[in-house]
């Protein structure tokens, strides 16, 4: 019977890069000839992704996947935890969400979990050359070692070697290591059989005192320091708080794009692409000031689509965005941004708070209705909305749906898209709305930016509308499997390949 080998990807603390550093191990073994799948028992994010069958897992193994050159599949994250208001989550198990829990409520189900963690990790095996593990935070957090099913609990149902990973962007990185040894039991602090510097920014040379040092006080060696990679554009976990570069001086040669940070923005990576784009300053704001000059303002998904929208009133940003789409400023709404710009949210069921009906901005005729079941599809849609299509041809774009709500129309509008398919099932539905004045639109579809037929007619219009000259040639951005190749080689080039592969019994 088949049995991959595995090897597993640990970090000193979130965010230090283990969620990309699988992703390069999973293209480079794909470039080996070796099928490769990646896999993290649990997953605490915001950001997630649709399988084909029409499962939810986190989006940082959706990626991995795509990475390794295969579908995701629920295998790949059985467990996913969103984060919601009042210290509870949604536990999303095996695809499909079960519950909001506090932590306890969720402990206690922690035994039957392991059991769905290692079926998982065994189907996987028995499927694929090797499964490049990840955990989460930091396998040293001491208070919650007696509940881990993400970090050596998995290394030890896996029998896999970890190799352990420190940031040194953030500084201290030879402390970070150290420390998460010494805290380590000595069963756990075994099975690291190898370190990884990760976001180094100057000479490898001048680390060499540190990494002597961990060599010989562990015994094993230091296999790399891989360096800042610029401009990334993958999808990364959303564990930290999204950062944003100070805002610069008002350009006239440059586009605005302003995206309200809500306290629980889910899917972020919508924006990814866009924010790659040349000529535009795309940025998350949390300070309604920080609308001024915005060519478009966006409201993105959310996980808590009633309390968000409290927050926006309480803000300011509910007040500043009505004035501004009655002047004629362009507002988009995502998912639960969508929602928001509608007439009411009601949640009968009290899927998401204690507030049976909310009022929405009213911007758009639409009424939101949550229900108990989840809608999770992959879509095949068409533009219709003027910002997404040149009039003269509107091409098929690709998206995803998550969301609870069932929205509709209240009165006759003219949608954001037609829907032509979800999940592979054919149908001609339209999706979220256009305001009758034109420049408020809300769609349900996540994703839609991946599309460079989207990025080219939005930066069009908005440029025209600011009167510069739209880009040439449409997007400038290179595609996904170019930034894998760059991060792979990054990667490959970095580490000691010949050792990792041994460590692994490759």
């Amino acid at each position: 019977m088949k049995r991959a080998k595995t090897v597993m990807i640990q970090g000193t603390a979130s965010s230090v890069g283990k969620s990309l550093i699988v992703a390069a191990l999973c293209r480079i073994f794909r470039d080996e000839g070796l099928s490769v799948a990646p896999f993290k028992s649990q997953n605490m994010a915001l950001n997630s992704y649709v399988t084909p069958d029409g499962s939810e897992i986190g989006r940082a193994q959706a990626v991995q996947a795509e990475a390794a050159g295969i579908e995701p599949c629920i295998e790949m994250n059985p467990i996913l935890l969103k984060p919601e208001p009042a210290m509870c989550s949604q536990v999303v198990l095996l695809g499909k969400p079960i519950g909001s829990m506090h932590w306890s409520e969720y402990c206690a189900m922690m035994p039957s979990l392991r059991e769905t963690v290692r079926s998982c990790l065994e189907t996987l095996r028995a499927n694929h050359d090797i499964v490049v593990i990840e955990g989460a935070g930091s396998p040293a957090e001491i208070n919650l070692r007696g509940t881990d099913i993400v970090n050596m609990h998995v290394a030890e149902a896996a029998d896999a070697p970890v190799i352990l990973i420190g940031d040194i962007d953030k500084g201290g990185v030879f402390a970070q290591l150290v420390g998460t040894m010494e805290l380590l039991e000595p069963d756990d602090r075994t099975r690291v059989v190898g370190f990884l510097i990760n976001k180094f920014r100057g000479e490898a040379a001048l680390l060499k005192g540190g990494l002597d040092f961990l060599q010989a006080r562990y015994g094993i060696p230091v296999l790399g320091v891989i360096p800042w990679i610029s401009r990334l554009r993958i999808a990364d976990e959303d564990s930290v708080p999204l950062q944003s570069p100070g805002r610069r001086s008002p350009s006239t040669s440059e586009l605005y794009v302003a995206v309200v940070k809500l306290p629980f923005i889910s899917n972020y990576d919508d924006f990814l692409a866009l924010q790659h784009e040349p000529g535009l300053q795309l940025r998350f704001i949390d300070d309604v000031a920080d609308l001024e000059g915005a060519d478009l303002v966006i409201l993105p998904g959310t996980k808590s689509t009633v309390s968000d929208l409290a927050w926006m009133r309480r803000e300011g940003f509910a007040r500043e965005i009505l004035a501004r789409a009655n002047r004629g400023g362009l507002i988009l709404g995502i998912c639960g941004g969508c929602q928001m710009l509608g007439e009411t949210i009601e949640d009968p069921h009290a899927i998401e708070s204690s507030e049976t009906v909310a009022r929405g901005l009213g911007l758009l005729p639409l009424r939101t209705r949550f229900e108990t079941e989840k809608t999770t599809a992959r879509a095949t849609a068409r533009p219709v909305a003027r910002w997404f299509t040149d009039e003269e041809f509107a091409p098929e774009i690709t998206g995803y749906e998550i969301h609870m709500g069932t929205v509709t129309l209240t009165r006759s509008a003219l949608p954001a898209f037609t829907i032509i398919s979800r999940n592979g099932d054919a149908t001609l539905q339209p999706d979220g709305a256009v305001s009758s004045a034109g420049n408020a639109v809300g769609t349900m579809l996540h994703g839609i930016f991946e599309n460079a037929s989207i990025r080219s007619a939005l930066l069009a219009e908005l440029s025209r509308r600011r009167g510069l000259a739209a880009p040439s040639g449409g997007s400038a951005i290179a595609g996904r499997n170019t930034e894998y190749d760059r991060l792979a080689a990054t990667v490959r080039t970095s580490i000691d390949m010949d050792a990792l592969r041994k460590i692994i019994g490759l």
